[in-house]
């Protein structure tokens, strides 16, 4: 893990706990993540997905906590969750709706939102032709960028993103990189944390975080 000042940090794990039956994951946890793009580095069965639910609360630790911008997952829940744009690419929760009927919904939750980024998204990643489809006719990467747009657009004070190039073509993956690339130059506050097996070209990154491998 790179050193953080504590006076910069934006997101504070601390002596976080979780197994799933059988297996292992984190035992006693703790980082310091400043504003900017950090990253969750780790193979597969090393526990990124994990960790990014345990951080959007999706998922509660067996010890520990997590505070961002001070505010204890613990003991503030719905403050702390208010503050962090997370949603797993996986998940079937969308698929009734359109891009644009889910986007629509997201001002009221996220006071940073940006419908200028956000349409700049759309542009940058090709979604034009897709955001009134309902989410089910989409390719798994016209998905996924859909919900990336919807994280760079929020302004979240945390954004979470899990293996965020994943399906996507080449000129979005590009796009994608050089969007991630001037959040990390000027993140305004902004912690936006990518879950991925290796560094993404170009992004500077604030933090790393290198998970061991699970423990049977």
């Amino acid at each position: 893990m790179n050193t953080v000042p504590i006076s910069a940090t934006v997101l504070h794990i601390h002596q976080l706990h979780f197994s799933h039956p059988q297996r292992r994951l984190f035992q006693g946890l703790s980082a310091h993540i400043p504003a900017g793009v950090s990253l969750i580095c780790g193979g597969d069965g090393s526990g990124k997905t994990t960790l990014l639910r345990l951080l959007a609360g999706e998922l509660a630790a067996h010890q520990g906590d997590v505070a961002l911008a001070g505010i204890s997952l613990a003991d503030a829940r719905e403050a702390y969750c208010a503050q962090v744009f997370w949603h797993d690419p996986r998940s079937h929760a969308l698929h009734a709706i359109s891009a644009r009927d889910w986007w629509a919904t997201l001002p009221a939750r996220y006071s940073g939102w940006d419908a200028l980024q956000l349409a700049a998204h759309i542009d940058g990643l090709d979604l034009a032709a897709h955001v009134d489809k309902p989410m089910y006719q989409l390719s798994s990467g016209s998905q996924r960028k859909a919900i990336l747009a919807a994280g760079l657009a929020s302004g979240a004070a945390l954004t979470l993103m899990d293996e965020p190039l994943a399906a996507l073509d080449r000129a979005s993956i590009a796009y994608l990189q050089h969007a991630l690339s001037e959040l990390a130059g000027t993140p305004n506050g902004r912690a936006v944390l990518v879950a991925h097996y290796e560094a993404l070209p170009g992004v500077a990154c604030a933090a790393v975080l290198d998970l061991p491998e699970a423990v049977d």
